[in-house]
């Protein structure tokens, strides 16, 4: 175990860091190119600065290029780390892609979540993670034709096959995680969460009610959060992002500037404010900020042991309800 454990949380019966990982940034396509040796380099610094949760999914790369680079990086150290993937994106040869709207310019994605799928889909991600079980497993998006509570019943078949630890749910609302949960416990769900994107109200006191877990994803608003966001180049998958569109991301930095102020005021780095206030918003409320640079990656797990005054998250909490985002987001 490493020395710099970072305080833990649960998400459901899973203990977990208080921060994760997300390793999406680590592929390929996502933040422009990168390299696997500098990626592995990534994650292995994100675990001896004491993550142990690690979020993938078989849809991040091509071919499971994420799975399978977590797999091979974390080699040895599999004891050491929760593992969450997920899965729908990948459709097998034959199978009908299930199409849904959504506010990025590509317009719509497409998934498959059929439950005669589950099985191979998690035994594909087993081989590419290099392990012989998940410990948190999610649907990436409910399907618009396949009822979420026949996905979430071929999940609890792998676990009860003892492949998989933990059901998760991803991009869900409330009524469908009550939905899922009275089919089969829910550890986690992971939803949009950050300064730039407040969580759903409704789906945020459904996990309180149930003992759900919240995983935070884009914690850091794609990276916008850190204030170090300049033009973003071709092959940086942020160019389909409306809130990053070269004259809202200007208005966006403007708005956002007291936030900054805040986080001078207190010596510690935008992105450490971010994280920090999000951790204060829930005691079990997990974000998972990645980065491809060792040091951004100590700072942003360091926002962990950082506690904000109440004054200054009423400070922040008023910002925030005045400052309008340009641009859409994802859902």
């Amino acid at each position: 175990m490493t020395e710099n454990a970072l305080p833990a949380r649960s998400l459901g019966k899973l203990e977990v860091s208080a921060l994760g990982f997300g390793a999406m940034v680590l592929s390929p396509g996502m933040y422009g190119e990168i390299d696997d040796e500098r990626a592995e380099r990534a994650l292995l610094a994100a675990l001896d600065a004491g993550a142990t949760f690690f979020d993938t999914s078989d849809g991040y790369g091509e071919e499971a290029h994420n799975e399978r680079l977590i797999g091979r990086a974390l080699r040895g150290r599999r004891d050491e780390i929760v593992i969450a993937t997920k899965f729908g994106f990948r459709i097998p040869e034959g199978a009908e892609a299930h199409r849904f709207p959504v506010g990025f310019a590509f317009g719509e994605l497409a998934v498959n979540a059929d439950p005669k799928y589950v099985r191979g889909y998690a035994e594909a991600s087993l081989r590419a993670l290099g392990t012989d079980r998940i410990d948190l497993y999610y649907p990436h998006f409910p399907d618009p034709q396949v009822p979420l509570v026949e996905t979430v019943g071929a999940v609890a078949e792998l676990i009860e096959a003892g492949l998989v630890r933990r059901l998760g749910l991803s991009n869900v609302t409330a009524e469908q995680l009550r939905a899922a949960h009275a089919v089969h416990p829910v550890a986690a769900v992971q939803t949009e969460w950050s300064m730039w994107r407040p969580v759903d109200a409704e789906l945020l006191a459904a996990a309180r009610e149930l003992g759900v877990g919240v995983v935070a994803w884009s914690p850091l608003g794609a990276g916008f959060l850190t204030g170090q966001v300049g033009e973003v180049k071709e092959g940086d998958f942020r160019r389909n992002m409306p809130r990053f569109d070269a004259a809202n991301q200007q208005r966006n930095q403007d708005r956002f500037a007291p936030v900054r102020g805040i986080a001078e005021e207190l010596g510690i780095a935008p992105a450490q404010l971010a994280l920090a206030w999000l951790l204060h918003q829930d005691p079990h409320v997990v974000p998972i900020p990645g980065s491809r640079t060792p040091q951004h990656i100590e700072e942003n797990l360091a926002a962990a042991r950082i506690t904000l005054p109440q004054e200054v998250l009423d400070r922040l909490a008023a910002i925030l309800q005045e400052t309008r985002i340009e641009g859409a987001t994802l859902l």
